[in-house]
């Protein structure tokens, strides 16, 4: 199983992203076949490592958290046929994904993320009534020093404060957001370093606290959640 991304898996992104084009794909097949294993044999060393302190992670097969290279060009003026980056959720995905773990590799453009993003909207509500509840919390989650230098919070927000919350909430700003996504930044030199498994599975265990502070909302586990039903 391999265990680190190779040097060719960019330099076949680096082309299609140059080339992106069915006639230079098919003509190049040989390369995106290899460079889409390698990806997908590292996503699975990195879900492996994961499920060691996330059960969530456990018995997650590579082959279904790695999204497919091709775009759905249906409802986009650019209709590019490929992503120029592979993808994996670590944590399931569908109707129902809660909080987990994504990585993204891309030339100049890679990361980790965490939390929620395009989650159903009760699942939102329930992270809300729990921020708005538990503002503390929430707040000593993402002020810890650490997870400060570790992630940047990210997401869509809306104008105003949703329906059913209090404006002059002290959680307010919070309360806007329209997704909960934690980031970290990855450099193409750690992306083909040889410590790059237990280097992502550190900053995914760094998002830990967050992801259960959503996913304890959305499960009804939290004290917010019980007093609504």
């Amino acid at each position: 199983m391999k265990s680190i991304i190779e040097k060719e898996t960019l330099q076949f992104l680096r082309a299609l992203k140059k080339n992106n084009a069915r006639e230079w794909f098919n003509n190049n097949k040989d390369r995106f076949v290899a460079a889409y294993e390698n990806f997908t044999q590292f996503a699975q060393t990195l879900i492996d490592e994961t499920a060691k302190f996330d059960k969530s992670a456990t018995g997650i097969d590579a082959k279904d958290a790695v999204f497919r290279i091709y775009r759905d060009v249906r409802f986009s003026k650019d209709k590019s046929p490929y992503k120029t980056h592979f993808g994996a959720v670590l944590t399931g995905r569908g109707k129902g994904f809660l909080a987990g773990y994504y990585l993204h590799l891309e030339p100049g453009n890679s990361f980790l993320a965490g939390g929620v993003h395009m989650t159903e909207p009760e699942n939102m509500k329930a992270i809300r009534a729990r921020i708005s509840a538990e503002g503390k919390k929430f707040l000593k989650i993402i002020n810890d020093k650490n997870f400060k230098k570790t992630f940047t919070l990210e997401g869509d927000r809306l104008v105003r404060v949703p329906q059913g919350f209090d404006k002059e909430d002290p959680m307010a700003e919070y309360l806007k957001y329209k997704d909960l996504t934690l980031i970290h930044s990855l450099d193409d030199k750690k992306m083909l370093s040889d410590d790059l498994v237990p280097y992502c599975a550190k900053i995914f265990k760094a998002m830990v606290p967050f992801n259960r502070f959503l996913n304890e909302a959305v499960k009804g586990k939290s004290p917010a959640s019980r007093k609504k039903q």
